[in-house]
């Protein structure tokens, strides 16, 4: 009898390590099929797990808006959980920064224009006031999103913000505008200067209105 209980003790050890090894790789799996560029690319920004950004999406926040959550969460400093809860309890993005103690001003990006729909609405706010008067700006959460989203890309990959308010202007989700400018970076910016370059120096001293300074 203790031959066979060692024995099967041994086989009871073996199916549970294998078991257990068999549920990690089909998590490994699951989490990698679940995840994109764009995922990757959030949680690198925000210097959080990946893991993070997966169990945000799974509370059913859309991509667009995964960055919101976790721009509030660092600024506040609190947990991206509980910005997630308030926003599933109906909670507005603009609610959750105020009653997080975040203000207006966090959200703004300069820029050197003075871009059409949807940013002239969301740097508006900014534009049309004195600094001193920004406490009474209210956003929407298009608002919101479009300004953290805006950071977030320019930022990330070292795109000018004008570049990322031209393509939101075509209507494009950020998703596909993260497609768009995804590995480019800062090889994209060195290309479009060198070919500026070049342009100039075909050009002589010309320089559209300012030419010859």
């Amino acid at each position: 009898m203790r031959i066979n209980l060692c024995t099967l003790l041994l086989a009871l050890s073996i199916v549970t390590t294998f078991g257990a090894e068999r549920a990690s790789a089909q998590t490994a799996v699951s989490v990698s099929a679940r995840i994109g560029d764009f995922h990757v690319a959030v949680a690198n920004y925000y210097h959080v797990p990946e893991r993070e950004v997966i169990v945000i999406r799974e509370r059913r926040i859309p991509d667009d808006e995964i960055p919101v959550a976790l721009f509030i969460a660092s600024h506040a400093r609190v947990p991206s959980a509980r910005v997630v809860e308030m926003r599933l309890r109906g909670d507005s993005w603009w609610d959750i920064s105020v009653r997080l103690g975040l203000g207006p001003e966090v959200y703004y990006v300069p820029v050197e224009v003075v871009p059409g729909p949807p940013y002239g609405r969301a740097l508006g706010h900014y534009k049309h006031k004195h600094r001193k008067e920004w406490k009474t700006i209210v956003l929407t959460d298009a608002d919101v999103v479009n300004l953290v989203e805006l950071r977030f890309l320019s930022e990330h990959y070292h795109v000018a913000p004008e570049r990322i308010i031209e393509l939101r202007t075509h209507d494009r989700d950020f998703v596909a505008i993260h497609a768009e400018v995804h590995g480019r970076g800062d090889h994209g910016q060195r290309d479009r200067d060198d070919d500026d370059d070049r342009g100039h120096h075909g050009r002589g001293k010309g320089r559209g209105k300012n030419g010859g300074e």
